[in-house]
């Protein structure tokens, strides 16, 4: 590894820690660490929302799926965009109506608290294993790139003699992201996390930008020739209208399913939803929400040009490389553009797209970390103690609960390591079930009145079971799963609430 390319790496993590620690002065009292007094513009929360819905899986994968396939993958993104208009319409007016300080406070107001503590645990309980094994497969990634990278193996026996490079190489990656954000993320909470999500949003496009241009400069013909190939090669197909259940990134289970999943995720999850506490209006949030669809579109088209540009090259000038990306005859599409950019980028550029990848993890994490802090803390600890502990016991605990999300996280990771990669595929795919559960609950508040705690209780109970037997017992596709999980809960609970002893006292929907 070049000198210049680790004094790159080096000087962005120590900066980002740094940066984001200046954050801790303005911090008294637990709504200045977690909602930053109201006062981010709404441009820096649209730039927090994009970074922190790209992970480094995201970096390196849509370009992986573009060589494989084509453009298609871009239908689950116009799916992205009709959702941020359902969470803009359905539940943003909610958000501004009290001082809230996680979005289950309502579930709270509308249900009672035995139905918030449990949607908030849901949150806590997948966000901290779904986080942990994305940290891990985060350093698959950075792992893959460094041991391209010559002499890596000989430094990793040098320091470890006895230890596989690839496990030394993956633990250290692991540990260094996971640190650094932990530091940055307790000192100055959402202010910081908002904050150095912008720049990292910018490091990361910067990144790909520089690698895309060197991409297309080793294209002898150019654009033209991209086009030329890609075309009859079918890699700028967008749309699929086959109906499958088991088959994503079709235009059914892209735009329907996608809309609901970021209706859900971008709606009534904690790690998103805090974000838009931290504007000072109703109007800026929306406004926010709005704007990050579009730059979250062009994001991921970059990323699948990329992609088709990365086939044109390999297909057309370097065949020979492609045995590197071979195992068991199959094409590792994920291993493709990492190889390009320790093979054909400069020194210097190579540690600036490092620092993009730990751009991209580090923003999912910090924003984890400070959301799974600020459920603890605010639907557990506080009612637990009344309330009645000063502000400063109240921040001194929510800091310490960071550091014990992220201890919590790393060590999700490190256990990944030992488990199959089946495991972790099954493990990921948690948060897309209980997603659609916690979204149909939101559903009842919002368009019922006459549903209680016990209906609430009943469509979160039939909502998991059902999603349980989709996920074990068939073959849908995972881009339907919020849907089906928002529909069975909503279903489920309407009608308990007709089936079941009728509950004193009436409730009004979240929207009244």
């Amino acid at each position: 590894m070049h000198p210049l390319d680790v004094a790159v790496l080096v000087v962005y993590l120590a900066g980002i820690v740094v940066f984001g620690a200046y954050f801790s002065r303005s911090h008294h009292t637990v709504q200045d660490y977690f909602v930053s007094g109201k006062t981010i513009p709404w441009w820096a929360i649209m730039g927090s929302i994009v970074a922190t819905e790209t992970s480094t899986v995201t970096f390196i994968s849509v370009p992986g799926y573009a060589y494989g396939a084509n453009l298609t993958f871009l239908q689950l993104v116009i799916g992205y965009m009709i959702g941020r208009l359902a969470v803009s319409a359905l539940f943003i007016p909610a958000y501004f109506k009290g001082e809230l300080l996680t979005v289950y406070q309502l579930l709270g107001d509308r249900f009672g608290a035995g139905v918030k503590r449990l949607a908030s645990s849901v949150f806590l309980i997948t966000r901290s294993f779904a986080d942990g094994f994305r940290l891990f497969a985060t350093g698959l990634v950075l792992a893959a790139v460094l041991r391209a990278m010559p002499r890596m193996d000989s430094l990793s026996h040098a320091w470890f003699p006895s230890a596989d490079p690839t496990y030394v190489i993956l633990i250290l990656s692991v540990v260094v992201m996971g640190i650094a954000t932990i530091t940055y993320t307790y000192h100055g909470g959402m202010t910081a996390v908002i904050w150095t999500d912008v720049i990292q949003l910018v490091v990361y496009l910067a990144g790909a930008g520089l690698a895309a241009g060197i991409l297309l400069r080793e294209i002898p013909g150019g654009w033209n020739e991209v086009w030329t190939v890609g075309g009859a090669a079918g890699k700028f197909r967008l749309l699929d209208f086959t109906f499958s259940l088991t088959r994503g990134y079709t235009f059914w289970s892209g735009v329907i399913g996608g809309a609901f999943l970021t209706t859900a995720t971008h709606g009534t999850d904690q790690l998103m939803v805090q974000r838009y506490f931290c504007a000072d209006t109703e109007h800026s949030a929306r406004k926010a929400l709005l704007w990050s669809g579009a730059v979250v579109f062009a994001q991921f088209v970059l990323f699948l040009v990329i992609g088709v540009m990365l086939y044109v090259y390999y297909t057309q000038h370097a065949p020979g490389d492609i045995a590197e990306f071979m195992r068991d005859g199959r094409v590792q599409t994920d291993r493709i553009f990492p190889y390009f950019i320790v093979r054909h980028l400069p020194p210097g550029i190579v540690g600036l797209v490092l620092a993009a990848i730990f751009a991209a993890a580090m923003s999912t994490l910090s924003s984890s970390l400070n959301s799974s802090s600020a459920a603890a803390v605010n639907d557990f600890y506080i009612p637990a103690t009344g309330g009645r502990r000063e502000s400063r016991h109240y921040l001194h605990v929510s800091r310490l609960l960071t550091v014990v999300f992220g201890v919590m996280q790393i060590a999700v990771a490190i256990v990944a390591i030992s488990l199959s990669s089946r495991v972790v595929d099954e493990v990921l795919g948690i948060a897309s079930f209980t997603n659609g559960v916690i979204l149909g609950v939101f559903f009842l508040g919002t368009f019922t009145s006459g549903v209680g705690h016990r209906g609430a209780f009943a469509g979160i109970a039939g909502g998991t079971a059902i999603m349980l037997a989709v996920k074990l017992l068939t073959t849908v596709h995972w881009q339907w799963y919020v849907l089906f999980g928002s529909v069975a809960t909503f279903g489920i609970g309407a009608i308990a609430s007709r089936v079941l002893p009728r509950e004193a006292g009436g409730t009004s929907a979240l929207r009244s």
